[in-house]
């Protein structure tokens, strides 16, 4: 089943699989009366439904092998479709606060991995001295856990960054920032894919979920 989600300003994002994708065109043109016109752009493929609902993928892995403003009447996604099911050697970083898990993944499948947790104890309620003292703690924690998901990160991921075509990203946003600002992390960051993947506590098996999510094309419906 297609994961879906609501997306600001209104409409649906869905992901759908590579191979699913020329499938799902289908059925958005028998949905909605037809498409009346595709555009395609290196990072964006718009195709409008003859009603007027619009399907936007931006592209994955780009860029896409067009001309910048390149339009045609009808359903014409062959190229996108070609473009996502070429075989890929990509690398995942899942981190949330007191966990991480980093791996490279080729076919949707995982090759190579680290997974590691830290604890990191929440927010108190007391006051005081009492409060300053475990913020102090909880943010000692939090810096070792991000370092832990740095040193992983360099060594499964920077070891290989010159063999992976893209990195997929997922977690907190706040957490992957605090990595990104690591020296040793440059390369890595700088074939990070701009989705970041909504995921829970990063555990071996929501990393075998991501590798499946990275290869996906995330569509928004309006």
């Amino acid at each position: 089943m297609a994961r879906k989600r609501q997306v600001p300003g209104g409409g649906t994002a869905v992901e759908v699989e590579p191979e699913r994708l020329a499938r799902w065109f289908d059925r958005f043109a028998e949905r909605n009366d037809g498409v009346a016109n595709t555009e395609l752009d290196p990072g964006q493929v718009r195709v409008v439904g003859g009603n007027g609902v619009t399907a936007t993928v931006s592209v994955p892995f780009e860029p896409l092998a067009v001309e910048p403003g390149t339009r045609h009447d009808g359903a014409a996604v062959e190229v996108l479709v070609d473009h996502v099911r070429r075989p890929r050697r990509i690398g995942l970083l899942l981190v949330r606060l007191g966990g991480h898990s980093v791996g490279v993944a080729e076919g949707g499948r995982v090759t190579v991995s680290r997974t590691d947790r830290h604890l990191v104890h929440g927010r108190s309620a007391a006051g005081g001295w009492s409060q300053q003292r475990f913020a102090r703690r909880r943010d000692g924690q939090a810096r070792q856990a991000l370092r832990a998901a740095a040193d992983d990160t360099a060594d499964v991921l920077g070891a290989r960054v010159a063999e992976l075509d893209a990195v997929v990203l997922g977690g907190d946003r706040r957490a992957l920032e605090e990595l990104r600002a690591d020296r040793r992390l440059a390369a890595v960051f700088a074939k990070a894919e701009p989705r970041v993947l909504d995921v829970a506590e990063p555990r071996r098996s929501v990393l075998d979920d991501a590798a499946e999510r990275a290869r996906a094309v995330e569509i928004i419906v309006r």
